[in-house]
């Protein structure tokens, strides 16, 4: 069966209930353009950048694009997209200019790269991109991305900052920079409910595990979770449900490949005990003379970011979160506050605002379907 075509996936979705949106229309427009080029086998294709507040459908554009596709393509989380970039450095440890070789390979395999949730929150991530993109574009390949920020927003205020500039000019040179903005945020449409949030009932995730085991016909093992060579502590776990305390997952020293590795083996997750997210700040003022790794640099006096003791914690909460969203893991929460109240203010509320309304969604009943 022929896959339709971008502007066809829509219009299909209009009749089925999907709600008519004039940003969604003009992304459409422009991912149908982009469909045609590539498919007429056009070589001079611009990409597509999609960004705009969380649940506009822009991850849905983007895959109905992706599954339109007859030309090589491939489609990656940025968490994703990091690990494989991270692994193949390793491999070609010794080899002079790594990035141009990882850009080739890339362009090599796919016209086009589909790439969900572009966002840069540190300077190791903004120099490996910025060695990597350019040459990409450079080579020809396509890119088609979603992002909760304006290319000229990416790692805004970030430590040495410059260093991306010349990537972000890429973006807005080789791609069509769209707002997807229709006020609304269609993840809140209305659907059956179905819990997966639980305030202050530590019991509720022992009813929800029993019923997950019945439904799934597994048993209860003892088998160690491990994650990055570490060990986990479990609550309880079968085969393909585990549940843990937020502690004992979130505050552990484990990174975005880590809960990738979770989504490979587990098909429910249960985490209990999450606390108010939101901590007292703690702020340094400035900081002099800091390196990157890679050379140094003279950043003189320079305002930090307010941080909190727990927004660690709080990071790798929000990488497991977009990590179980993408995978359609449902994720179970027992906590000590409303959802709404997990983490109101502070240094992650931009990215958490992504988080809240995919946990939203996961309290309904579609999800994971």
């Amino acid at each position: 069966m022929t896959a339709l075509s971008p502007y066809a996936a829509y219009q299909q979705a209009l009749t089925s209930g999907f709600k008519d949106d004039a940003a969604q229309q003009n992304a459409v427009e422009s991912l149908q353009r982009c469909y045609q080029q590539l498919e007429a086998g056009e070589t001079d294709v611009k990409g597509v950048y999609l960004w705009g507040p969380v649940g506009r459908g822009k991850t849905w554009l983007m895959d109905r694009f992706y599954q339109s596709l007859t030309v090589p393509a491939k489609r990656m989380h940025f968490h994703h997209f990091m690990q494989w970039l991270h692994r193949r450095l390793f491999q070609l440890s010794g080899q002079r200019n790594p990035l141009s070789i990882l850009a080739q390979e890339l362009a090599a395999e796919a016209r086009v790269l589909c790439f969900d949730e572009f966002y840069i929150s540190d300077i190791g991530d903004a120099v490996l991109l910025s060695g990597v993109l350019q040459p990409l574009f450079e080579h020809g390949l396509v890119m088609v991305a979603t992002s909760n920020q304006r290319p000229d927003d990416l790692y805004d205020q970030g430590f040495n900052r410059e260093r991306l500039v010349p990537t972000i000019a890429a973006i807005k040179r080789y791609m069509q920079v769209l707002s997807v903005d229709g006020g609304e945020d269609h993840r809140m449409h209305p659907g059956q409910q179905l819990q997966r949030y639980w305030v202050n009932e530590p019991d509720a995730l022992k009813t929800v595990f029993a019923g997950l085991l019945e439904s799934t016909g597994e048993s209860e093992c003892a088998e160690p979770l491990i994650l990055g060579h570490r060990p986990i502590k479990v609550v309880r776990r079968s085969l393909r449900v585990v549940w843990c305390r937020y502690q004992d997952l979130c505050e552990q020293p484990l990174a975005a490949t880590d809960f990738i590795a979770l989504c490979d083996s587990v098909a429910h997750l249960l985490l209990s005990e999450v606390p108010k997210l939101t901590g007292a700040a703690q702020q340094t003022a400035i900081a002099r003379g800091t390196e990157d790794g890679v050379l140094q640099v003279s950043a003189g006096d320079r305002n930090l970011p307010k941080l909190s003791v727990q927004d660690d914690g709080v990071r790798r909460f929000i990488a497991l979160v977009d990590e179980c969203y993408d995978r359609g893991v449902p994720l179970y929460l027992e906590a000590t506050v409303p959802l709404s109240e997990l983490y109101k203010e502070g240094t992650l509320a931009f990215p958490f605002r992504r988080t809240l309304s995919r946990l939203q969604e996961m309290q309904l009943q579609r999800f994971g379907k």
